[in-house]
């Protein structure tokens, strides 16, 4: 069977492997191979809650989002379609025990270019007037922010990567890399063909871990199982914003048709899953308290019920951020990890990759590559927020 050869190969066809493919393309990059197991979208992308913020206490995370916003502001004339980002605006209420390090935290990202601000009490009932907010010490809002679609601006991404000369290989699952040396040199497929490439992205999710134990690369990834329920809230409610609850845990944002989409935010104990085989909706428990959170925080809504569920998976590493970094096998590259990150994100992820192929470094001077390298687990050197919030901080 004769071998097939790129000067980049995109192992995986998720959004990051998108992302990464789209971003190589709009650097000249185009003699690209993207090998994904199944189709376009179909793993965890699909499952994604398609949340958009740039509220984050890594000041390179913010600066990721923020990219992410740009570019979704921008997808009819980069992607020529609608991806389905919606910009609601995005609500996130703490604590008074939190206030101090939230407000901080928007400091730190206005630093950046993040548009956000503290607003009172008075303009979050305006936005969200069924929400008891009598609990929180302070509210921050994002204009800019709201939900997308992850499964759609992957497609996107993917088909304006190929309209550039990328190729696509779906039902092509990869068995095993291929190193010559100390060098990447391609992969082998399932069926026995082999990509030649002399640079190699792995893109693969929650899958990474096994593809790269047999080079001596850990990647340090647990599979947590994320529950999400659809809630009919018996009212039109009208433009609201994604609300984060900080206070009792959850985040809604409103869906096209007038559901409710809610996840719970508490992730101090994961829910250890299989990628390959785990319930995919809400359990009996998770429902009972989605129904306790939502009626508690949401009193306004007396005639909600749930209309649905789903389960999809996260790839969590030990700080909840992502890696996207360069290995000991030279040409090797990884983006991985993302912990529920990983769609707003996508954009600045996709140019990142791009810039390690091709320059070796970040071009951003606020997204630093060394701050998301495989080697900081190792070298006890977590990436974690300078303003934590009690009770919150995985995903902050």
């Amino acid at each position: 069977m004769s071998a097939e050869t790129a000067d980049v190969l995109i192992v995986g066809g998720g959004l990051e492997g998108a992302a990464a493919a789209w971003a190589l393309s709009q650097r000249g990059v185009t003699d690209v191979v993207v090998a994904e197991r199944d189709t376009v979208g179909s793993g965890m992308t699909g499952k994604s809650s398609g949340i958009v913020r740039c509220h984050y206490g890594v000041s390179s995370l913010a600066a990721m989002a923020a990219v992410g916003v740009e570019v979704f502001e921008k997808a009819e004339e980069l992607f020529g379609s609608d991806i389905g980002f919606r910009q609601t605006g995005y609500v996130v209420g703490v604590s008074d025990a939190n206030a101090d390090n939230m407000r901080k935290s928007l400091a730190a990202q206005r630093e950046i270019g993040v548009q956000t601000e503290e607003i009172d009490r008075s303009e979050v009932a305006r936005l969200w007037p069924y929400a008891d907010l009598e609990p929180f010490g302070a509210f921050g809002f994002e204009a800019r922010g709201g939900y997308g679609d992850a499964y759609r601006t992957a497609q996107a991404m993917m088909l304006t990567a190929r309209a550039t000369g990328t190729r696509l290989r779906q039902g092509a699952r990869v068995l095993r890399l291929l190193v010559a040396g100390d060098r990447i040199s391609g992969a082998v497929l399932a069926d026995g063909a082999e990509i030649h490439a002399g640079t190699v992205v792995v893109a693969t999710g929650a899958w990474t871990p096994a593809l790269l134990a047999p080079h001596g690369i850990a990647v340090p990834i647990t599979v947590h199982r994320e529950q999400i329920v659809m809630v009919s809230p018996g009212v039109d409610l009208g433009p609201v914003p994604v609300f984060s609850d900080l206070v009792s845990l959850q985040y809604v944002r409103p869906e096209i048709g007038g559901d409710i989409l809610f996840g719970n935010s508490d992730l101090a104990a994961l829910d250890v899953a299989d990628p390959d085989r785990y319930l995919n909706r809400a359990d009996a428990a998770f429902l009972e308290l989605a129904a306790e959170k939502i009626s508690t925080r949401f009193p306004g809504l007396g005639d909600a019920s749930i209309s649905g569920s789903y389960a999809g998976c996260y790839d969590v590493t030990p700080d909840w951020n992502p890696v996207i970094s360069r290995c000991a096998v030279a040409g090797l590259i990884v983006a991985a990890g993302f912990s529920g990150h990983g769609f707003k994100i996508s954009p600045a992820v996709g140019r990142l990759v791009a810039d390690l192929v091709v320059d070796g470094h970040s071009s951003d001077p606020r997204i630093p590559e060394s701050d998301f390298r495989l080697s900081r687990f190792a070298e006890g050197e977590l990436l974690t927020s300078r303003f934590p919030y009690l009770g919150a901080g995985e995903m902050r």
